[in-house]
């Protein structure tokens, strides 16, 4: 199938008084109608980045320096204002971390959700309100008739994510982008989110990005997974070879820091040192001063070669590739 969205080679740079860091970098990825890609890393890994990038929605100092974004055959790094802004929200919308932030604290539910329906549609404001108390029944709030009437502060944190969830999918968009939707919330609210996002998906063919950390959440509802190290990709496969067989040093410490449901004597495994500095970049693979495969394999280019990222179906960012 053909994508829906191509990224080629993305750059985002952040000037800073200590100078400029590349917050993405070389960042290709695809995504198709009706598919789920999970983004996943640590905090700081560019996740977020690369979703705002995608909207064109990094301001100064940032900028995004080089690469391509396409969506539906457009150029989106091209597009005018006028056409960006129509493009936003239509037919790709995003939702934000912490949902109350996000909402507008003087505006009713009702109002927030109407006013995607009356800029972009031109509906006449009864109509746009009718349609918003739908739609938050949809996302399975209670009473909504009652609820489109009420403040941010009046929601739960999982009520409050449903409004996000509902704005953004008022008009039926062709990619959805959910930038960490389950964070704050408790287990089965988490749980009750995640379904809602595939069923919703499913019966739209809506395409979804999730960025997360979370690799549970990854596993429940993603079809493909881009794992991101220090701006960069460094694995990316189906979800399924993903769990079953992690390929990336990264990749594979991740999976054993994750807890065994039911094993209390369980002993975790820690990814050794910290996250590169920003301004300090390893000259080789960037995972290279933490790679236990890499001191086991003797790989002296890890320190000094970058590697690029290779591969059809499956992807990996490592010179260990191949290698017992």
């Amino acid at each position: 199938m053909t994508a829906l969205l191509e990224i080629k080679n993305l750059q985002t740079e952040f000037k800073t008084e200590d100078g400029i860091v590349r917050a993405v970098d070389d960042v290709t990825l695809s995504v198709r109608a009706g598919e789920v890609l999970g983004l996943v890393g640590e905090s700081g890994s560019g996740k977020t980045v690369t979703a705002l990038s995608i909207l064109r929605l990094i301001e100064k100092p940032g900028a995004i320096v080089g690469g391509s974004i396409r969506f539906d055959g457009r150029d989106v790094l091209a597009l005018a204002e006028k056409d960006l802004t129509e493009l936003r929200g239509d037919r790709i919308s995003m939702i934000f971390q912490q949902p109350k932030v996000c909402l507008n604290p003087v505006l009713t539910v009702g109002q927030q959700i109407a006013e995607v329906f009356l800029r972009h549609r031109s509906m006449e404001k009864k109509d746009a309100l009718d349609q918003s108390v739908e739609l938050l029944r949809s996302v399975g709030i209670p009473s909504p008739e009652t609820k489109v009437s009420a403040y941010p502060h009046e929601l739960s944190g999982g009520q409050a994510q449903r409004v996000m969830i509902a704005i953004a999918l008022a008009l039926t968009p062709r990619i959805l982008i959910a930038d960490e939707p389950t964070t704050a919330l408790d287990v089965t609210i988490q749980a009750q989110i995640i379904e809602l996002l595939r069923k919703l998906c499913e019966t739209t063919d809506t395409a979804l990005i999730i960025v997360t950390h979370d690799l549970g959440v990854i596993a429940e509802i993603a079809d493909r997974v881009a794992v991101m190290y220090a701006g960069q990709i460094v694995e990316e496969a189906s979800v399924e070879e993903l769990f079953d067989t992690p390929q990336h040093p990264y990749t594979v410490g991740l999976m054993q820091s994750m807890p065994t449901l039911g094993d209390r004597r369980q002993r975790l495994n820690m990814i050794p040192g910290s996250v590169p500095r920003p301004f300090h970049m390893p000259v080789g693979c960037r995972f290279s001063p933490r790679c236990r495969a890499r001191v086991e394999h003797g790989l002296e280019k890890c320190l000094t070669d970058p590697p690029a990222l290779t591969g059809e179906t499956r992807k990996l960012r490592c010179w260990l590739e191949g290698k017992e």
